[in-house]
């Protein structure tokens, strides 16, 4: 599970497993797809990698 804010329905969700729809490592992190509560689709950069492009 993870939070995250969508700009849809302007409401920050708890994403549930069941709401995922993909996971792909890239070069840049993981890229996460998703469904919000609302029913739009997100998504995410995440992991290791994508926190390092922050910094």
């Amino acid at each position: 599970m993870f939070d995250h804010y969508c700009t849809a329905c302007e409401q920050r969700q708890l994403i549930a497993p069941s709401q995922v729809t993909s996971i792909d490592n890239t070069d840049s992190g993981i890229f996460v797809s998703f469904t919000c509560w609302c029913g739009a689709e997100g998504h995410a950069l995440t992991g290791r990698k994508a926190h390092a492009l922050v910094a």
